[in-house]
């Protein structure tokens, strides 16, 4: 008899030999860009290589290994997608770090940041030991939705102040963490719980506009809510980045789980009306468009508004052209904040183009491999979950990205598993954990059924013949 497996088309294979393959490109990437900052700005290769690049191994392998054991039919190519990334960024940082080091400042992100990954990756393997069906979130649907509200309206409270403006932080001692990064993975999971559950009647038409069917009246509660929330994170705490993602975010998979074009027309109206509100009243977002406009106009400004970052990050792209000067023959620490939101700044004026070009392909990939889960996966759970974080990595970078080169204006966001933060990167860690977790459950084979379909006919064919 035919196979289950067969029916469905083949079989996947665990392909955990090429992951491994992978990986040692990964590897020679990241420490490789250590060493050729060494080279590059202090002529000599550095002297705790060893021990960088066997702390990066040591990590990168004990992640596939655990991959190995628990989830073998995971999808084999996010991981070495992340490594390269992570190299890269501690790569990048530690040059930023030499450069504050030559202006008389000392700084650590290099290290912190190893020390972020190192926790980014025991909370990956826990997420992965722990987790063995991502199907048992769905039980716990609104309790995670209600602990995301929770933790995006501490940073609110009176005992916590704001950081450059934004109330995104929570300060404890001499740490500070961002819920907002571990706020956005649970909507992820709220949203397709919500989602699933509800889709039939979002997906119900209502009347009909341009050959566009609009959903109807009594539907439309989530989405204004979801664009409440959106404007309450703009206006109270100054954080556009998060807001344009969180909205953006829903957008996409209300429309993935109705498939009805009319939400993108219901989502975008709301945004552009948002979006023009914002404007017209909120005085820090009028500076950020003003900025985006006319960047030259507020270069080196005796006042507030500044556009020294922007402008310094074109000059940064202009010096790298197509293929970059090399490491060392820059000066990222002009633009503020190179080692989290300007990164691909640093990236740009010293790795060129080709580089920028490269790690937007990375993302590419990123994207497209989770939407890939997203398409095989056997459940309508799943199969929303992994298209909310495929979004995450898809908007993040566009906005991120687009400010940085001025395709839109700036929000202020971390760019995935480059930029310095830890709260970023730990929640990007724990995200490609729930991905390799659904792309396990999709790409395993089906339980081979026939053979005890087959012992129980020959057991009734007995029980007649008796």
């Amino acid at each position: 008899m035919t196979t289950s497996s067969t029916l469905m088309g083949f079989v996947h294979r665990r392909r955990r030999g090429a992951e491994l393959f992978l990986l040692v490109l990964a590897l020679a990437v990241g420490v490789g860009g250590y060493a050729a900052v060494g080279v590059g700005v202090e002529g000599k290769v550095p002297a705790d290589i060893i021990g960088y690049g066997g702390w990066l191994a040591a990590l990168i392998v004990a992640a596939h290994i655990v991959i190995r054991l628990v989830a073998p039919y995971a999808d084999p190519v996010l991981l070495p997608l992340v490594a390269t990334l992570n190299g890269l960024g501690l790569a990048v940082i530690h040059r930023i770090d030499l450069g504050y080091a030559a202006r008389g400042r000392e700084t650590s992100f290099a290290q912190q940041q190893l020390v972020w990954m190192t926790l980014g990756v025991v909370l990956f393997v826990a997420a992965l030991v722990v987790l063995r069906d991502h199907r048992v979130l769905a039980r716990f649907t609104y309790t995670i939705g209600f602990g995301a509200i929770i933790l995006l309206m501490l940073p609110l409270l009176p005992f916590f102040e704001p950081i450059n403006g934004a109330r995104i932080w929570i300060q404890l001692g001499g740490l500070s963490f961002q819920p907002g990064e571990v706020a956005k993975v649970m909507l992820v999971v709220a949203f397709a719980g919500y989602l699933v559950l509800h889709r039939d009647a979002l997906a119900l038409a209502g009347r009909r506009l341009l050959f566009v069917d609009l959903p109807r009246g009594r539907d439309l509660g989530p989405i204004l809510a979801m664009w409440l929330v959106s404007l309450g994170i703009l206006v109270f705490q100054r954080d556009l980045g998060s807001s344009l993602l969180f909205f953006g975010l829903f957008l996409v998979m209300l429309y993935v789980a109705t498939e009805r074009p009319g939400w993108i027309v219901v989502g975008g109206t709301l945004f552009l009306g948002g979006a023009l509100a914002a404007w017209k009243t909120l005085g820090h977002v009028q500076d950020r468009v003003d900025i985006w406009l006319h960047p030259f106009e507020y270069y080196r400004n005796a006042q507030p508004p500044f556009s020294d970052q922007i402008v310094e990050a074109q000059f940064g792209f202009g010096w790298g052209g197509l293929i970059g000067r090399g490491f060392g023959e820059g000066d990222p620490t002009r633009v503020t904040y190179a080692e989290s939101d300007f990164i691909m700044a640093a990236i740009g004026e010293e790795l060129g183009l080709t580089a920028v070009i490269a790690v937007l392909l990375c993302y590419g990939l990123i994207v497209e491999r989770a939407l890939r889960v997203a398409l095989i996966s056997r459940d309508s759970f799943g199969k929303l979950m992994a298209t909310g974080l495929a979004s995450i990595f898809a908007v993040q970078v566009f906005v991120v990205i687009g400010g940085v080169t001025r395709l839109i204006p700036l929000t202020g966001l971390t760019t995935p598993f480059l930029s310095y933060g830890g709260s970023s990167l730990v929640a990007n860690w724990v995200i490609i954990a729930l991905l390799l977790r659904i792309s396990d459950q999709a790409r395993r084979p089906v339980p081979d059924l026939s053979a005890d379909e087959e012992e129980s006919d020959d057991e009734s064919t007995q029980v007649i013949k008796l």
